[in-house]
């Protein structure tokens, strides 16, 4: 080959439309950082509204790519390969991961405005928005090094966000324990990654698909050492038992924002890696990572709800952490249908399922840390006792609490949340895996007691004097944002099936 068509095959195209949500989100971030230099202190509130309006335009970014599926940073050749595709699975990805970091944004406002001399607002807000934009660069991600760096662009903010608060020794604890298991999961990721490429000479997850299951029979077992270390990487980053040691002292020392956006975008970005190299880069191995997967929901929902179950109501921060355990048992539920893949020959409605579970996970979960951020600002400790009688202080509110956590438990009125938790159950069911479905249905009836027993204190009568509980305007813009979407989405729960499994590849 010549040298000029060589050189023509690696000249790559930019869309810019393509990219622009992830690509606003980070010049925002690199705005606001030099903006704080020059914006006097008592003004230092604006920075906030710029990385909401920032966050917000940038979901709004979104709509001009519904019309088709669109690839840039493309190789051209008889073997062409794209770096980022902006298909339905990606725009559905981005979607929760800005809305959930636009909602934490709106949390963000008020707690840095009651936290104004510990937490410096020009660095709190650039980690936010290099996070996320590294979250939404992730989802479209085709190549094992773009994968890569996108997770490492969401996760090293978030290792700052979580130890930013000066002089709080649980901030700084959390932070390090978040950042020695992160770190870990990189390099295992990364060892696992450096395998799979030695022996199929590509990272364009597509060409790494065809070429696994014609590896030379030399390079077999380096192969399969890659693929296991890859996918042992990525549970680690969605918190899966046993690597969800992490999770409820990171939650507890980190500011409550921050323990929102790690508990639905840190998520999504795990859970969206998981699935790219699995069903899109590994599904010769199915064999391999299918019945590893179900193990590890069984696994990782049975640890979190036994653990969510034994919290006591009057432990300081134990309202956080039953949210911390119950988000590592919904993790468990998220890993059931990616498990279902690899028995199935339609995948995509699989994965359809872990995507519209996602959704519904993030509304109401959101809602519940925004309520308890709300309940925090009169309670410091935020027990699960401080929620005793917040019916007759602020009956909106514990009425919103009791929704979302009878959607978490998938319960009428929370219709979204039962309808998530069958269509998960119908996934496994759908593949042959009867006996996850039962561990399923076992944990969902666990799970079922600890939701509802806080859920009866909100409407106890009140010890002592109760305490009042004034809603800033952006605590109130995300309590009314997560009651109605998950209000609209209980009447017609459906939809979001339909929205999350049309197309997905």
């Amino acid at each position: 080959m010549s040298a000029q068509p060589l050189a023509e095959s690696l000249v790559q195209s930019v869309d810019w439309l393509a990219i622009a949500p992830p690509t606003l989100a980070a010049v925002v971030a690199l705005a606001v950082l030099v903006a704080d230099l020059f914006v006097p202190e008592p003004r230092k509130a604006v920075l906030g509204w710029v990385s909401v309006a920032g966050l917000a335009a940038a979901t709004a970014l979104l709509l001009p790519l519904l019309d088709g599926d669109r690839s840039t940073f493309c190789t051209d050749g008889h073997a062409r390969a794209c770096s980022y595709t902006a298909d339905h699975f990606t725009l559905v990805i981005q979607f929760l991961v800005l809305g959930g970091a636009l909602l934490a944004a709106l949390l963000s406002v008020t707690h840095l405005d009651d936290e104004r001399r510990r937490v410096p607002a020009g660095e709190f807000w650039f980690l936010l928005l290099s996070s996320a934009a590294g979250a939404a660069l992730l989802p479209a991600s085709r190549d094992l090094a773009t994968l890569i760096v996108a997770l490492e662009v969401a996760s090293l903010p978030a290792f700052a966000l979580v130890g930013i608060r000066h002089g709080d020794k649980r901030s700084s604890e959390a932070a390090l324990k978040f950042f020695l298991s992160s770190v870990t999961a990189t390099a295992v990721s990364l060892m696992g990654i450096s395998f799979v490429y030695a022996s199929t000479g590509t990272l364009y997850l597509t060409q790494v698909a065809q070429r696994l299951p014609h590896v030379d029979g030399q390079l077999h077992t380096l192969a399969q050492t890659g693929v296991v270390l890859t996918l042992v990487g990525f549970a680690f980053k969605t918190a899966a038992v046993p690597f969800h040691f992490w999770v409820p002292d990171t939650y507890v020392g980190a500011p409550l924002p921050v323990a929102a956006y790690l508990s639905v975008v840190g998520k999504a970005v795990g859970f969206s890696g998981l699935i790219l190299v699995t069903v899109v880069a590994f599904p010769s191995y199915a064999d391999v990572w299918g019945p590893a997967l179900a193990a590890l929901a069984a696994l990782t929902m049975t640890v979190g709800n036994v653990a969510a179950l034994r919290q006591q109501a009057t432990r300081a921060y134990s309202a956080v952490r039953l949210l911390a355990w119950s988000s590592v048992g919904q993790a468990g539920y998220l890993l059931v249908p990616i498990a279902a893949a690899g028995y199935t020959k339609d995948a995509q409605k699989a994965i359809g399922s872990t995507v519209a579970y996602a959704l519904m996970y993030a509304a109401v979960n959101l809602g519940a840390f925004a309520v308890a951020a709300l309940v925090g600002r009169g309670r410091a400790l935020n027990r699960i006792s401080d929620y005793r009688g917040l019916y007759a202080t602020n009956p909106l509110s514990a009425l919103l609490l009791a929704f979302f956590l009878l959607c978490l438990a998938g319960l009428p009125p929370g219709v979204i949340g039962l309808f998530a938790k069958v269509t998960v159950f119908s996934a496994a069911v759908d593949a042959g895996l009867g006996w996850l479905a039962v561990v399923m249905a076992v944990n969902v009836v666990i799970a079922l007691f600890y939701y509802l027993q806080w859920t009866a204190l909100l409407f106890r009568a009140p010890e002592g004097e109760p305490a009042r509980h004034r809603v800033p305007a952006p605590l109130t813009a995300a309590l009314a944002l997560t009651g109605v979407l998950g209000v609209a989405l209980s009447g017609a729960p459906q939809l979001v099936l339909r929205f999350a499994a049309t197309g997905l590849f």
